[in-house]
């Protein structure tokens, strides 16, 4: 529900303690225009615990709930949705619907397809959360960091500068040993498995309609029409084992994977999404590499030429994963009160200023 954000601090909800949750969940109660009401949690284990704990820090005075009528009822301005898991859109659509029922601003980092809600998978769902949405007087925003701003916000940024563009190229090159949802990892990416096993990501279709929405968010911030997206998926083996956040990878099994998604405008490739992922630095040694482990790549073939390079975590490339997920929650985080003054609905970047933050300097 529409508020003036100056009046007093906004009431905030964090949802879920995961590694994206608890870096929000510490950012929340740090900001002096934010006040962090509730967290929710998924784990019975931590029904009852102190938030701040459960983020990794010290005691905050809030105790964590699995309730979520009572996180409700506390009729906060806005929920940081951070779940995670391979049916995080099918659990977090209805979740997101009586939320904006509510007159209950969401920010997600979760359903990544909603980038572009114009082009969402679900067209009923789409329809009945902007229902929702204008019921409530209540926006949902979606961002991250690959999608959500590598791939798609910072190649519009960088396409201010071009006279005329042939090729857009957004990359990302990581080392994810730090990730530890198993299941993602294994079932969803195919880590850890021998090549005869189908990932989720091989599911034909599927990575054309993971990558669907940045590319054609671009599209339409450039003012181009999407004719066709493609996919492809490539996997390497590991010739050792690999000791990961979510357990062991075996040798002989895969150890790296690349996808491509490419955009089609005026019958060529036009935008280009590029996401290669190892286990390990050594795995893969052919395909591209950085010296970072977390390495977001725009390159603009036009009237200029541009080429950018983004790296998070230090200039070793150490921390990179927690920076990565630093940054994933932060942008939506830093988008709170641009998203609670905003018109009611389904929002993507095109509709919101920079989302700069406030209260960040320490």
């Amino acid at each position: 529900m529409r508020r003036n954000v100056d009046v007093a601090p906004i009431r905030v909800v964090v949802w879920s303690t995961g590694g994206v949750g608890g870096i929000a969940v510490d950012a929340v109660h740090r900001r002096a225009d934010m006040e962090l009401v509730g967290v929710w949690v998924h784990n019975p284990d931590k029904d009852g615990r102190d938030a701040g704990v459960l983020a990794g820090g010290p005691p905050i005075g809030l105790a964590a709930t699995r309730d979520g009528d009572a996180l409700m009822a506390l009729r906060p301005d806005c929920v940081v949705y951070a779940a995670s898991g391979p049916e995080r859109d099918a659990g977090a659509l209805p979740d997101y619907e009586r939320f904006l029922a509510a007159g209950i601003n969401v920010v997600s980092t979760t359903s990544t397809s909603l980038l572009h809600p114009p082009s969402y998978f679900l067209p009923e769902w789409r329809d009945r959360l902007t229902a929702a949405a204008q019921q409530g007087d209540s926006s949902l925003y979606v961002s991250g960091v690959f999608p959500g701003f590598g791939s798609d916000q910072l190649a519009l940024v960088l396409s201010t500068q071009s006279k005329t563009i042939r090729t857009i190229t957004a990359t990302e090159i990581s080392l994810n040993d730090h990730y530890p949802v198993a299941d993602v990892m294994m079932d969803g990416m195919g880590f850890g498995r021998p090549l005869e096993f189908e990932p989720l990501l091989k599911t034909p279709g599927f990575i054309e309609m993971v990558w669907n929405a940045p590319i054609r968010l671009i599209a339409a911030g450039l003012g181009a029409d999407i004719e066709e997206i493609r996919g492809t998926l490539d996997r390497r083996l590991t010739d050792r084992d690999i000791e990961v956040a979510f357990g062991t990878i075996p040798a002989g099994t895969c150890g790296a994977v690349r996808t491509r998604a490419v955009g089609v405008i005026k019958g060529r490739e036009a935008i280009v999404l590029v996401h290669i992922i190892r286990m390990s630095r050594d795995v893969a040694p052919d395909w591209p590499s950085a010296p970072t482990d977390a390495t977001y790549r725009v390159d603009i073939d036009g009237e200029p030429d541009v080429h950018c390079e983004m790296t998070l975590g230090d200039d070793q490339g150490h921390g990179a994963g927690a920076a990565a997920m630093a940054a994933t929650a932060m942008r939506v985080v830093n988008a709170i009160p641009y998203v609670v003054d905003a018109k009611a609905g389904l929002l993507t970047s095109l509709d919101l200023p920079n989302t700069l933050p406030r209260n960040v300097f320490d």
